[in-house]
């Protein structure tokens, strides 16, 4: 598709066509970038009437990627044709769109009407624009409230891909510590275990705790626009890692504390994962200064190992078991909820996207 401007050529590229993709590339990299056609649904580029490449910008579902326009145009309307053009069309779809850029960037996407969320310094800033946002979110938080007598309320954030008997162990605890607990659930289903079928496994194995109050991540919450390294499979160590694991814990302190006045958040000891790792940092990191205090949970272990080291329970090992067909070596790992439906056909697609590959790690 192309369109005539004043000044500037619009192009919607081919990314299929292995020359719209070196194009692209070659452009961004000279610029600092390193373009991944496999991280994108849909790319634009601009020319000027002289055929110069001007910008280009991408995306990715609801997340914008890739603005960029060449040093000696950025006094044009370039780049606010390029995310003018984008986020139109990313509402026609969504409703809503966010933007990841450096933080000393978000001046020029806050002029045209985005709304800064959170910022890590000095690699991240995300913003976005929509007819929902961060502030309808909170306004959902609000009809989840229950009135607490003390200050004694907190959190957990959970995705329990499954949920197993740890998960419920640093749930219990934290139920048996406070008045009231929220447990906020990864909403994204980027997860081997779909949402429904995360939330209703969490919300049989903890209908016994009166006090905990089940709520939807949505956007925000561990999500795959704000913290979109938690979903690699591939995990590492990286700046790029701990600052989106900052961004989420920011959004959390700014927007969710105030609304539910939160004075804790459980968390418990990571050995496995980096990603929960660098999460569990920002967390200690960020929260006190917010007056939320993290508490952090030694993760349970049923037995011990040949080594004498504890056999601690994960949700990894779990989906390893079901890869490697070895689901009875975990058992005592599982609450009956999830042994029930795992051992059931309802549970058939997902064992089977696991034997592939697919889904989280």
């Amino acid at each position: 598709m192309t369109f005539e401007d004043t000044d500037f050529r619009q192009e919607t590229l081919d990314l299929d066509n292995p020359f719209d993709v070196k194009l692209v590339k070659d452009f961004l990299f000279s610029l600092g970038f390193e373009f991944d056609p496999s991280e994108v649904e849909c790319t634009m580029i601009v020319y000027n009437l002289k055929g110069e490449i001007v910008g280009t910008g991408s995306h990715q579902g609801r997340i914008l990627k890739y603005v960029a326009v060449a040093p000696k145009f950025r006094d044009t309307t370039a780049f606010a044709l390029i995310v003018t053009y984008m986020t139109e069309k990313l509402l026609k779809i969504y409703k809503h769109t966010f933007v990841f850029t450096r933080p000393e960037n978000s001046v020029r996407f806050c002029g045209l009407g985005y709304t800064l969320i959170a910022t890590a310094e000095p690699l991240y800033a995300v913003l976005e624009f929509g007819f929902e946002s961060i502030f309808t979110y909170q306004d959902y938080l609000k009809t989840v409230i229950v009135p607490a007598k003390t200050a004694s309320v907190a959190a957990i954030v959970v995705n329990c891909n499954p949920f197993t008997n740890g998960h419920k162990f640093l749930i219990e605890k934290a139920a048996s510590e406070n008045e009231v607990v929220y447990l906020f659930v990864v909403e994204e289903d980027l997860s081997a275990f779909p949402f429904s079928v995360r939330w209703e496994l969490i919300r049989k194995g903890i209908q016994h705790l009166k006090n905990v109050v089940m709520v939807r991540g949505g956007m925000y919450i561990v999500s795959g626009t704000i913290f979109p390294a938690y979903f690699l499979k591939n995990e590492m160590v990286s700046d790029v890692l701990q600052k989106q694991a900052e961004l989420d814990v920011k959004t959390f302190a700014n927007y969710v504390v105030p609304v539910l006045m939160i004075k804790k958040r459980y968390v418990g000891t990571e050995n496995f994962c980096k990603t929960t790792e660098a999460y569990n940092l920002a967390m200690k990191t960020i929260l006190p200064s917010f007056g939320v205090e993290v508490v952090e949970i030694t993760r349970k272990a049923n037995t011990m190992l040949a080594d004498d080291s504890p056999n601690y329970i994960s949700a990894s090992k779990v989906r390893e078991a079901i890869k490697m067909d070895k689901l009875d070596e975990v058992l005592d790992f599982l609450p009956e909820a999830t042994r029930e439906f795992l051992f059931s056909d309802a549970s058939l697609d997902i064992r089977l996207r696991i034997k592939a590959g697919e889904g989280r790690h």
